[in-house]
């Protein structure tokens, strides 16, 4: 079934293009490279011309610091929402099972505990779309195609797309105009034609619905930096296709005649690390005895749950010997472990706005990540690139680009966090927002 505005939607939109207009922006596209970093917009050396273009023309960040871990889907909620984990609830890409982890992730909207953009769009009467966004499941947007799948065998990448669209018959649409039949080989995470089909359907909603907010996160560079690290050949054909991707939308504002009220925000939910080792700290408790070196854990007291950093949980979270426990087994390593990471407290965890629920965290050094097996050696080699680990690794800041409608020429912004970024945009939009945490630079912003 094509879908079409409806004529009240059309009027509305006419009468607000033929008043002076109110906001700074009308259509404030963000899209979220995942495993964005600086270095892509900053140094002319990567293949990105059109976002630096974007960079040289409006403005552009010298690093966006993350949060604790540096993972995807609580990342991208503290994009949604200017809210840290500690507050929006999304503590980690998959939640944290203390039966033995099943391979489910966060995927529900529902699991966000605070305002996001696009419920302030919504309240405001805007319309929204979105692309592939973690924990958008769900989510009160007009057009969306979710980032889901199925944990069964068989069951196939597209299914669970048609299954969680809005409105019904979305991806059907976007298949007959603009994709072709959709499949596991023309639409797979393996490769980068993923992000040109995400490009493509990007493109085709915003010329057509014209939505007010659209947030897209194409994947392939985190994909390619997890298998060659940060400046694999691979990782260089990906940059080309997310670039490829954010110019098929901006020409698609063109084409629709709002290019010049559009604005485009490019961020990203973290860096990358390149990585030699692998920490097992689970090994160090089935050892002894706080938990067996099984899927589900066994009979166990307290177990890491490991996402490049590693997090404390306890079966009772009354068990402050337990926490005693590890503490001193964490401590008792020796000096060529221990050099491998840092022990972070309650307190610091509370400053950084990670999961309550933990009493404490590790966090490795540049070089080395966690892994959650609990049988064989402690310490083992690893490679290519990871990221999750906490954020004052400077190779884990991800970037900031904003251009168009709104946005001042020639800013540069040495740093801001993650968080920053929802109450720009709605500042942008000009609907009323609270960012919990996040911080609105005006002199970011055009005067009226």
């Amino acid at each position: 079934m094509l879908l079409i505005a409806s004529p009240a939607r059309a009027l509305q939109q006419t009468e607000r293009s033929s008043e002076t207009p109110t906001r700074r922006s009308d259509h404030v596209v963000i899209v979220s490279i995942d495993g964005f970093r600086p270095d892509f917009y900053l140094d002319k050396s990567w293949p990105a011309p059109a976002i630096q273009q974007m960079a040289d023309d409006g403005v552009h960040a010298l690093g966006v610091r993350g949060i604790f871990p540096s993972v995807t889907y609580p990342s991208h909620t503290t994009l949604i929402t200017g809210a840290l984990p500690i507050r929006h609830g999304v503590y980690y890409n998959s939640p944290f099972e203390p039966d033995g982890q099943t391979g489910k992730w966060n995927w529900e909207e529902s699991e966000i505990k605070v305002p996001t953009l696009w419920d302030a769009a919504r309240d405001a009467g805007l319309t929204t779309a979105s692309f592939m966004w973690p924990v958008s499941v769900g989510a009160p947007v007009d057009y969306n195609i979710p980032e889901v799948w199925s944990l069964e065998s068989g069951y196939g990448s597209i299914v669970p797309l048609r299954e969680n669209e809005t409105p019904d018959g979305l991806l059907a649409e976007l298949e007959r105009e603009v994709l072709g039949t959709m499949s596991d080989q023309t639409f797979s995470g393996d490769y980068m034609n993923r992000d040109d089909r995400i490009g493509e359907m990007a493109a085709y909603v915003l010329e057509t619905y014209k939505p007010n907010l659209m947030t897209v996160h194409l994947l392939s560079v985190d994909h390619f930096e997890h298998d060659e690290g940060r400046d694999g050949p691979a990782v260089r054909k990906a940059v080309v296709a997310v670039d490829r991707a954010v110019e098929k939308i901006r020409e698609a504002a063109h084409r629709a005649g709002i290019l010049d009220r559009t604005t485009f925000i490019v961020t990203g939910d973290h860096g990358f690390v390149d990585v030699h080792t692998a920490l097992a700290p689970n090994v160090w408790l089935a050892e002894a005895g706080l938990m067996e070196a099984t899927r589900d854990r066994g009979d166990w007291r307290a177990t890491f749950h490991t996402t490049g950093g590693a997090f404390l949980h306890l079966r009772d979270p009354a068990d402050t010997d337990a926490v005693d426990q590890v503490r001193r087994i964490l401590n008792s390593q020796p000096a060529n472990v221990r050099k491998l990471f840092r022990i972070v407290e309650r307190d610091e965890l509370d400053t950084i706005g990670t999961d309550p629920n933990v009493p404490l965290a590790l966090a490795p050094v540049r070089g080395v990540t966690t892994t959650w097996r609990a049988d064989g050696d402690a310490v083992r080699a690893s490679g290519g690139g990871a990221h999750g680990q906490y954020p004052d690794i400077d190779d884990l800041l991800t970037g900031f680009v904003a251009f168009g409608a709104g946005v001042t020429d020639g800013k540069t912004v040495p740093q801001m966090g993650l968080e920053d970024v929802a109450p720009y945009a709605a500042a942008l939009l000009d609907v009323p927002f609270d960012a919990p945490d996040g911080v609105l630079y005006p002199g970011l912003l055009r005067r009226r």
